[in-house]
C-alpha cells in the first residue's frame, strides 16, 4: 500500500480527526508502534489486549534437575549431560540412561540444570576412565565395578565415601582444581548454547549441597545473568577450607558474586522434609541460639522462593500440623533425614513444612522486624536422571534405577536396619513443576518474576492459576473473562503485599483457575489463611471459595468430596465430574485489621490415576499392599501478606 493510499484510508475512516494527531508523510508510510500510539492515544483502545504491560501467561519449568555431572546421579547410572537435559526439556525425544526413548507430552518453557556444587564433574571423569582419576587403586576398583555391571554397588560405596570424607584424593574435585573449573565452565557453556530468548530459557545454576549429619539444607542457586558473568566464579561448595555448610556463608558468597560482577543471583530452599527440623529454624542449628536480626534479614534478601513439592514428597503441610485439613495427607515423606541415619520425630515437623514456616515467619517478623520465611511457592523435580519428566503417565523416576521398569513397583529405595527407615520406590512422587507469571520467556523476565514471588507450584499438572488480593474486588469481577487485567488494576498478584486496611475495608481476593488442557478437571479452589493473634500465637484456616457442581458446604463450612471416576485396573479416568475452570471473588469473613496474616491459594484436581496405576497396567505387575494408586494433583500459589 502506498503512503497516499494509506493516508486516504485513515482520513476516510476519520481516524486522524478522532485522534487529533498531525503527522508527516513519512510517519504514515511506516506506521511504527510509536506513531500508532500517537494516533490512538486520544481514544480508548478497541482491543482489550493492546497496551498490556503485565504477565499474561504462566511459564512452566524445572529449577532443580541433575545430570551425570552430579556425582550421586552419575554414580547411580545417569549418563545424560546438561545438553541432553535441555534438549529433552525443550521437547526433543532422547534416549534415557536406562536405554528407552523418552519425550515430554509438551515442551517446558525453562530449565535450570542444578548439578551438585560438591565434586561437580568427578563422576563423568571416573566413568571415562581418565588416567589421573583411576590411578588410585580404590578408584580403579570402582571403575572396574561400573564397567562390569556392578554400578549400583559401586555407587553406594562412592556416595558413602564422599559423605564420610574417605574418597581417594584423585576423586576429590575441589572448587580450586582445574577439573572442577572445567566442569563448571562446561555447565555454563551448555546453558549458553541452549538459551533461546523468547522460546526456551536455559538458566545457569547449581545446587549448594549442605548435608551435615544427613540433614538436608540444600539450596538451588539461580543466576539472572549470562555466561560472561557466571563464568567469573565457581559454585560455592561445602568443601572446607574454601566452602561451608552454613547457609549464612552461602549468602555471603552470593553478595560477593554480585559485588564482583554486578550480576544477580537468588537461592531456592530445597524441599524441607528431609532436613529433620532445621530447614525453617527458630533456633539456629549451627549456633544453638535464637535467630538474630542478621539471619532474618539475609534469608529474606536471598531466598525469595521455596520448593514446596518434588519427587521426595510434598512439603505444604502435614496431618500432625494441620489436623483439620482433609487434603493434608498428601505424598508424605516423613521418614527421617536424607541419609536415613536419624528417624523423624513429631517435634521436627513444624520446622520443615511451608505452612508452619509461613506462620512462624509472622512471629519472627514481630520479634525481629523482618520475616525470613516470606517466600513464594514453586515445585520442581529434583530428578537425578537428566529428565524433567513428572507427569503421572510419563514418570521417569528420581534416579536411573527408578526409571520405568516392571521392578520399580516392588523395589526398595532406602532401607536402613539401624533406624528402621524403609522407603519403597512406589513412595517416590511424580512431582513437580514451577509456574512463573512473567512478561516473556527470557532469563531476565523469569528471574525477575521469581524475585517478586509471582509464582506457583504444581505437582506436575499444568493448570493456570491466578490469585489477586485487594480491598475493592466485587462479585461482578468474577464475570470478567480477563481476570488478569482487573486483578492488576484493582489489587496485587500472588507474592504481593497488602498494607494497612482502609477504614471499614475487608480484604477481597479474585481467584481463578483453568484446568490443564490435557489434564483433569478441577475439584475446588481453596484459600489458606494464617494469622498472628494479639497473644503472639499463630492460627490457620482453610476456606473453600470456588468449586465444581452444585455441592453445598456443610455446617463446618467444608464442601463435600467431589467423588472419583478413576478406574485403577485400567489406569483411566473420566472428566465427567469437576469443572474446566473456577473463578470467584472471596471476602475474608474473619478479618481483624490489627492482625498480621497471609493468604495463599490451593487448587485441587479431581482424582486421577497415580504413576503406580499406570505402571501396574503397562507391566502387568501386582502392586504391594498399601501402594497408593490415585492422586489428587494440586497447585499452591505464592502467598499475599497483610501487614497492619
Amino acid at each position: 500500500m502506498s503512503r497516499a493510499t494509506l493516508r486516504a484510508c485513515l482520513v476516510s475512516t476519520a481516524i486522524i480527526g478522532i485522534a487529533g494527531v498531525a503527522f508527516a508523510d513519512d510517519d504514515v508510510g511506516t506506521l511504527t508502534p510509536e506513531v500508532a500510539a500517537r494516533v490512538y492515544a486520544a481514544k480508548p483502545n478497541y482491543s482489550p489486549y493492546a497496551g498490556r504491560n503485565f504477565p499474561t501467561r504462566p511459564f512452566f519449568g524445572d529449577t532443580h534437575l541433575h545430570t551425570a555431572a552430579s556425582f550421586d546421579a552419575g554414580a547411580f547410572g545417569a549418563r545424560l549431560t546438561p545438553r541432553d537435559a535441555y534438549r529433552f526439556a525443550r521437547g526433543e525425544e532422547i534416549m534415557a540412561s536406562s536405554g528407552q526413548p523418552a519425550k515430554l507430552s509438551r515442551p517446558l518453557d525453562f530449565l535450570v540444570v542444578a548439578d551438585h556444587s560438591d565434586n561437580m564433574g568427578m563422576f563423568p571423569d571416573l566413568y571415562a576412565g581418565k588416567p589421573e582419576v583411576i590411578a588410585d587403586p580404590q578408584a580403579r576398583t570402582w571403575y572396574d565395578m561400573i564397567k562390569s555391571g556392578k554400578g549400583g554397588e559401586a555407587a553406594l560405596q562412592i556416595i558413602m565415601g564422599f559423605s564420610s570424607g574417605t574418597l581417594p584424593a584423585s576423586m576429590i574435585y575441589g572448587p580450586d582444581t582445574r577439573p572442577y573449573k572445567n566442569a563448571w565452565q562446561d555447565t555454563v557453556k551448555a546453558a549458553e548454547e541452549y538459551n533461546d530468548p523468547g522460546r526456551f530459557t536455559a538458566f545457569i545454576g547449581y545446587e549448594w549441597t549442605s548435608n551435615t549429619g544427613g540433614n538436608n539444607l540444600h539450596r538451588n542457586v539461580i543466576f539472572r545473568d549470562n555466561g560472561d558473568r557466571a563464568d567469573q566464579v565457581v559454585p560455592y561448595t561445602t568443601m572446607k577450607p574454601l566452602g561451608s555448610d552454613n547457609p549464612r556463608d552461602l549468602w555471603r558468597w552470593m553478595q560477593a558474586y554480585e559485588d564482583k560482577t554486578g550480576g544477580s543471583v537468588l537461592a531456592i530452599a530445597h524441599n524441607g522434609n528431609l532436613s529433620n527440623g532445621i530447614m525453617f529454624p527458630m533456633i539456629e542449628s549451627f549456633t544453638g541460639k535464637p535467630l538474630d536480626k542478621t539471619y532474618v534479614d539475609e534469608r529474606a534478601r536471598w531466598e525469595p522462593l521455596y520448593e514446596v513439592t518434588q519427587t521426595k514428597g510434598d512439603g505444604e503441610t502435614h496431618p500432625t500440623l494441620s489436623p483439620n485439613d482433609e487434603f493434608a495427607n498428601f505424598e508424605r515423606w516423613d521418614f527421617g533425614n536424607l541419609d536415613a541415619s536419624v528417624a523423624k520425630t513429631p517435634d521436627m515437623l513444624q520446622f520443615e513444612y511451608a505452612r508452619s514456616a509461613l506462620r512462624n515467619g509472622l512471629k519472627l517478623e514481630s520479634e525481629l522486624g523482618t520475616n525470613p520465611y516470606k517466600f513464594g511457592m514453586i515445585g520442581s523435580t529434583d530428578a537425578h536422571t537428566g529428565l524433567a519428566a513428572v507427569e503421572e503417565d510419563n514418570f521417569f523416576g528420581k534416579t536411573t534405577p527408578q526409571e520405568p521398569s516392571p521392578e520399580r513397583l516392588t523395589a526398595t529405595f532406602v532401607d536402613n536396619p539401624k533406624t528402621k527407615i524403609k522407603v519403597m520406590d512406589w513412595q517416590v512422587s511424580a512431582s513437580g513443576y514451577a509456574a512463573v507469571w512473567a512478561t516473556d520467556n527470557t532469563r531476565e523476565a523469569l528471574w525477575d518474576a521469581m524475585q517478586r514471588k509471582e509464582t506457583y507450584a504444581t505437582t506436575g499438572s499444568r493448570m493456570t492459576v491466578r490469585f489477586f488480593g485487594g480491598w475493592d474486588f466485587d462479585p461482578a469481577d468474577a464475570d470478567n473473562r480477563n481476570p488478569g487485567a482487573i486483578g492488576y488494576a484493582k489489587g496485587v498478584p500472588m507474592g504481593g503485599d497488602l498494607k494497612a486496611a482502609p477504614t471499614g475495608k475487608v480484604p477481597t481476593f479474585l481467584v481463578a483457575a483453568l484446568k490443564d488442557p490435557i489434564g483433569a478437571n478441577l475439584d475446588r479452589y481453596q484459600v489458606v489463611k494464617g494469622w498472628l493473634d494479639e497473644k503472639g500465637e499463630t492460627h490457620e484456616q482453610i476456606y473453600d471459595v470456588a468449586w465444581s457442581g452444585d455441592r453445598k458446604p456443610g455446617s463446618d463450612r467444608k464442601v463435600p468430596s467431589v467423588g472419583s471416576t478413576v478406574d485403577i485396573e485400567n489406569a483411566t479416568w473420566k472428566n465427567t465430574i469437576g469443572a474446566s475452570e473456577l473463578i470467584a471473588v472471596w471476602k475474608d469473613p474473619d478479618f481483624d485489621p490489627k492482625q498480621k496474616a497471609f493468604y495463599y491459594g490451593r487448587v485441587i484436581e479431581i482424582p486421577t490415576p497415580r504413576w503406580t496405576a499406570y505402571d501396574a497396567k503397562r507391566y502387568g505387575v501386582k502392586p504391594l499392599p498399601g501402594t497408593q494408586m490415585t492422586v489428587t494433583e494440586r497447585a499452591y500459589t505464592s502467598p499475599i501478606w497483610y501487614t497492619p
